[in-house]
């Protein structure tokens, strides 16, 4: 469960999702939404990610996600994407303070970073998830019809998912983008 700390005490949080995406005015470069999974319950938060200019020794940094996992996904982007971010700090942050362990937010990060490094803001009705291999290759994570379900509950139009995620069924009101490779993930931008 999810509770927020009011004058009255602690309250349940009917919609967590809510709490954990950012508001913006209008669509910001190096932000993008994933829907990750909390136990069972799909949630979707926001990874935000800043590429600036670094020195002579550039810093990778990450809060809410693991920094060893953020250097691999920087290395398969460069070699697998044809997108360096050599000489480049890069800061990649979970809105929130959530902690997300699972695998299914690589894509989420690599986008986000992707958007960063070319000054392009993402769609703000696109979600996304799934695992990146090392070869470059998009895989599969559990639970991706309760995923989707739960974006388009909360107004997104487009998700771009593992080609083994896409629904065999219809999702009423998204376009689901089935990606195989990085690459693919990239053009469908």
């Amino acid at each position: 469960g999810v509770f927020a700390m009011t004058e009255k005490g602690l309250k349940g949080v009917s919609n967590p999702s809510a709490i954990f995406l950012s508001t913006h005015e209008e669509p910001v470069a190096g932000s993008c939404v994933l829907v990750t999974l909390e136990g069972t319950r799909p949630l979707l938060v926001e990874i935000q990610a800043l590429v600036d200019s670094g020195g002579p020794s550039p810093r990778r940094l990450s809060v809410g996600l693991e920094r060893d996992r953020l250097a691999m996904l920087l290395a398969v982007l460069h070699r697998h994407g044809g997108i360096a971010s050599v000489g480049q700090d890069v800061f990649v942050n979970v809105v929130g303070g959530v902690k997300v362990l699972e695998t299914g937010s690589d894509l989420a990060v690599v986008l986000a970073v992707t958007s960063s490094l070319r000054g392009q803001p993402l769609d703000s009705d696109l979600v996304v998830f799934g695992e990146i291999g090392l070869s470059g290759e998009i895989r599969p994570v559990p639970n991706g019809q309760e995923r989707l379900r739960e974006a388009a509950k909360h107004g997104f139009k487009r998700a771009i998912v593992p080609r083994g995620n896409v629904p065999k069924q219809r999702i009423e009101g998204m376009q689901v983008i089935g990606v195989g490779r990085l690459a693919e993930a990239i053009d469908a931008l």
